[in-house]
């Protein structure tokens, strides 16, 4: 399998050069996309994982089991979404952070929570959708949207406990 990943970067590469080359136009834009989006990914990921690794070291696992722990009710729902409000950098900070809260004892469908409300209700995306489809329309989605996401969480965070699910948290 590694090896088939393998072989397809390279060949990724191979296309990528090939192009450039050539002067294939369509080669060349999904290599400049491809750097536009390193450049991207190199801005907020080194800062994101610096915070997460702080997390990990300052936040005890016992508050965390509290506050966001499978006893901890709505307000380990709410902690979620107030958590995934000033979040940077969407699912790609996102799914660390979560791994981080599983490895804490946050329960499941907290932690499912949190990663739908940092798709959802991040501030500086609510900003830059406020600027273009108005206050109204972002106050409506989010009144929708967070129900909806925790309310299925919820629901799907219970039965894949009372299943004894574990997911695989290596990294």
């Amino acid at each position: 399998m590694k090896s088939k990943r393998l072989w397809a970067i390279v060949l990724y590469f191979i296309f990528l050069a090939a192009s450039l080359a050539t002067g294939f136009k369509p080669g060349i834009q999904t290599g400049r996309n491809l750097l536009d989006f390193a450049y991207q990914i190199a801005r907020v990921l080194p800062f994101a994982f610096v915070l997460i690794g702080l997390f990990e070291v300052w936040v005890p696992k016992k508050t965390v089991e509290k506050h966001l722990g499978t006893g901890s009710g709505i307000q380990g729902y709410i902690w979620a979404i107030v958590l995934a409000g000033p979040m940077v950098g969407g699912l790609y900070v996102a799914l660390p952070m979560a791994v981080t809260l599983y490895k804490k004892g946050a329960g499941l469908g907290v932690i499912l929570t949190f990663i739908g409300a940092s798709s959802l209700c991040r501030i500086p995306m609510l900003i830059f959708e406020a600027s273009f489809l108005g206050i109204p329309f972002s106050l409506a989605r989010l009144i929708i949207a967070i129900p909806l996401v925790t309310v299925s969480s919820a629901f799907l965070g219970g039965v894949l406990e009372k299943r004894g699910y574990q997911p695989n948290m290596d990294l």
